[in-house]
């Protein structure tokens, strides 16, 4: 027969087996009624944390579109900007190169015309003289003073606006330089997405970083500095203009100054050659004067000799006939005749050596003046060389410096003469 192991438990009533199934019932439908609501509340935070996370991933990806178009359109200005300071960088410097050249080119006329006027101190006496050629070339020396000085200052302000300049595109290197670092970056943050190799949690990504500017601080930087560069290439063609019209100005000024004392010199060379042609045509009729005064003074002095001669013939007949003896010596007209002819040689003889004492005196009035003529031909002419080498030196001017052949023989070839006395060193030119 069996009999019981353990001591039976204690018993329920039926109604408390009910009430507990209904219990578990109830809890398991309020557990599931609470699922389902959390359920329902995650999908639905599921759904809209997943569709926020979306929109704003997918503003973000606008954002960082926009703002890498906004920064790429700062950038094409900048590129545009470098490319039109760095045109006029180089311009500016080709001008004054230019500039440069034209105040080297001053140097040869400032030369030339400090050697025509050293050349020109070598005239002597009268000749010395403050004529408009010597005018000319002091003004021409202060037009070629005033030239330089100004093509100066316009090399001295082309250097000053290429420094300006070069800092302008110094700013505007940087600006572009950090635009493009930046482009990178936006580019860079712009391809990631959740499958990117290098994605990571970092320490306080949300921090504002030191130094951090306001979008309109970023957009005032660039806009100043472009304007900046803008005010500078303004200022940069201005001068550029202002210099290239001083030195055509200049070479203008230069060239009609170079014209005016050019005709002041050939019209004094045709002064001197004028006058060179005067004093020979004066030195050759005063030396046909002086040899027909020679003649006359040899013709006085014969005369005088023959008249001398004749009165020592009548002196001689009147000392002879007063040896007539007594009544002989009478006073007949043999006697007045001879007495005359004395008192008329005499006479005669005075005027003759009076005439001869004028004739020599004309005589040397006239060498006197030979020489002077002779020694103001000598000024001439050392003039006429001196003006010709000039003239000779300023072709220099107007002749490549590799082609010039300065002229062997300067005055003839202006005068086309021969000068006797300068070959026959009686002049002595400077």
């Amino acid at each position: 027969m069996a009999t019981l192991s353990v001591k039976p438990g204690q018993r329920f009533t039926l109604p408390n087996w009910h009430t507990n199934s209904h219990l578990i019932s109830a809890d398991a439908e309020r557990q599931r009624s609470a699922s389902h609501q959390v359920r329902q509340e995650a999908r639905a935070l599921y759904n809209e944390t997943n569709n926020q996370t979306k929109w704003d991933e997918h503003d973000n990806h606008t954002r960082l579109a926009e703002r890498i178009s906004s920064v790429n359109r700062w950038k094409e200005t900048l590129d545009k900007c470098l490319a039109d300071i760095d045109a006029e960088i180089d311009a500016l410097a080709k001008v004054k190169e230019a500039a440069e050249r034209a105040l080297q080119a001053k140097n040869l006329p400032l030369d030339v015309s400090i050697e025509c006027l050293t050349l020109r101190e070598s005239r002597r006496a009268i000749d010395v003289v403050r004529d408009p050629v010597e005018e000319e070339l002091h003004k021409e020396v202060k037009v070629i003073d005033k030239a330089k000085r100004e093509l100066q200052q316009r090399v001295d302000e082309a250097f000053e606006q290429l420094c300006l300049l070069q800092e302008a595109r110094q700013q505007l290197s940087c600006d572009h330089r950090r635009k493009m670092e930046a482009l990178e970056i936006d580019r860079m943050c712009l391809s990631l997405n959740v499958n990117s190799p290098n994605i990571s949690f970092k320490v306080n990504p949300t921090r504002v970083p030191d130094g951090s500017t306001a979008l309109d601080e970023w957009e005032q930087n660039s806009q100043r500095n472009k304007e900046h560069a803008e005010a500078e290439m303004k200022a940069s063609t201005e001068l550029r203009e202002a210099t290239v019209l001083a030195i055509a100005q200049t070479n203008n000024e230069l060239e009609a100054q170079r014209v005016a004392t050019e005709f002041s010199l050939r019209k004094r060379i045709r002064d001197l050659e004028r006058a060179y042609d005067e004093l020979k045509w004066q030195e050759q009729n005063t030396l046909e004067e002086i040899a027909e005064m020679e003649e006359d003074i040899r013709r006085l002095e014969e005369g005088l000799r023959r008249k001398t001669k004749d009165l020592k013939v009548a002196h001689t007949r009147l000392e002879t006939r007063t040896y007539r003896p007594n009544m002989e010596l009478c006073r007949d007209q043999v006697q007045y005749g001879l007495t005359d002819e004395v008192h008329q040689l005499e006479g005669t003889i005075r005027a003759l050596r009076q005439k001869l004492a004028e004739s020599q005196d004309a005589l040397d009035a006239l060498y006197r003046q030979l020489h002077r003529i002779q020694t103001d031909t000598g000024y001439k002419a050392n003039s006429l060389v001196l003006d010709n080498k000039c003239m000779d030196s300023r072709r220099k001017l107007v002749v490549p410096a590799e082609t010039f052949v300065p002229e062997v023989d300067t005055f003839n070839r202006t005068t086309n003469r021969a000068l006797s006395l300068l070959k026959n060193g009686q002049l002595e030119l400077a």
